[in-house]
């Protein structure tokens, strides 16, 4: 759900929040610079080691500690449905899924506490920077995406994901084929060799993400990736100033089907570019034992755009680690046929100038 969590700053009691140029907090007022230490004490991201079983052990994430989620309210959506949190001073805010306006509910009651964050390394200055980027030369885009105050309506989103690690034995078939030509005076030959090809082994996976929240749409969250895992850190809430946060709705056992697909077809990849020097090569069948598996719960930092047009949405997200974006563009109908009359009465122009030139000579 999202989180606007305020936190002061020690020296001037102002608003501060996470700068991503610096990674700290850093008070907009008065231009204070703070660790994550200064700001809030290290807490536990587990409460023990996850227990293993031949799938999943899907014991992701830690229980909230004592004061965590003290000052904090949740509103809802009513038009999609989507949480919003923010302070206890909070009367209203912005739906970052749909951009309507939410309503107070309750008291914040989360299940479980993120183990890991990607804290923002891109600002807005430059997830704006890229999406005008993304609109430059579409002659043809409506007006509404180009708009300079609808673009600055970006927000900062910090999406659920469990991450899964485990360990996958395959044993992969393949029927295969080499051929040869040649030829003599009278004819040309071919000559078709047909090979039953098996590969075997293991292979190791860490951090593959499975996107935990159902108002995220899953084919933008993978093709904003990679997320670089290098730059994740334990999780503590003030990491969130300043942005917002969606709790997962969409539990680690339910993410267990799309995991185990990704790894197979991740396997199943690896080793069929291990199948080299013949002609055609047609997997045969598959065996893929996954064992050794865990999850775990972290956040994984986007911007989020959302336009309305000809009643349909469209969505563009940002990858807020390396600024990689990703969004379907419509066309706008009627600037096509302007343009293409305007293409038509030039080419008919240019037809009538010449013709005109011919009949001078």
């Amino acid at each position: 759900m999202a989180v606007l969590q305020e936190f002061k700053c020690p020296c001037c009691d102002g608003a501060i929040e996470f700068d991503s140029n610096v990674q700290k907090m850093k008070c907009p007022y008065c231009g204070s610079e703070f660790d994550m230490d200064e700001i809030q004490p290290q807490q536990d991201g587990t409460d023990g080691m996850p227990q293993e079983n031949m799938t999943w052990d899907t014991a992701a994430g830690g229980e909230w500690q004592e004061g965590e989620t003290d000052g904090l309210r949740v509103y809802t959506c009513n038009t999609c449905g989507g949480e919003v949190v923010a302070d206890e001073t909070t009367g209203a805010t912005e739906c970052p899924f749909c951009g309507n306006p939410v309503v107070m509910k309750g008291q914040f009651a989360g299940d479980l506490k993120p183990d890991l964050a990607i804290p923002f390394k891109v600002d807005k200055k430059r997830a704006i920077a890229a999406l005008q980027d993304h609109y430059k030369g579409k002659l043809l885009l409506p007006k509404v995406f180009k708009d300079q105050n609808h673009i600055k309506e970006v927000k900062g989103l910090y999406v659920p994901v469990w991450l899964f690690d485990t360990d996958a034995d395959a044993y992969v078939r393949y029927n295969a084929t080499r051929t040869r030509t040649w030829s003599d005076s009278q004819y040309r030959y071919t000559e078709t060799s047909h090979f039953a090809v098996t590969r075997a082994g293991g292979i190791g996976f860490e951090n593959v993400p499975v996107d935990g929240s159902t108002k995220m749409d899953d084919t933008m969250m993978e093709s904003l990736e990679p997320f670089n895992m290098a730059d994740a850190v334990d999780f503590r809430t003030a990491y969130l100033a300043g942005y917002l946060a969606d709790k997962y709705d969409v539990d680690a056992q339910t993410s267990i089907a799309r995991a185990n697909e990704r790894i197979r077809n991740s396997t199943e990849s690896a080793f069929a570019a291990t199948v080299q020097g013949y002609n055609t090569v047609i997997p045969a069948g598959s065996s893929i034992n996954l064992i050794n598996g865990r999850a775990r719960y972290a956040l994984y930092p986007v911007w989020v755009l959302n336009t309305e047009w000809n009643g349909k949405k469209f969505t563009f997200g940002i990858n807020g680690q390396t600024g990689k974006i990703v969004g379907d563009l419509p066309m706008d109908k009627g600037a096509f046929w302007t343009w293409l009359l305007g293409i038509a009465g030039a080419a008919a122009a240019v037809a009538f100038g010449l013709s005109y030139l011919l009949w001078l000579l």
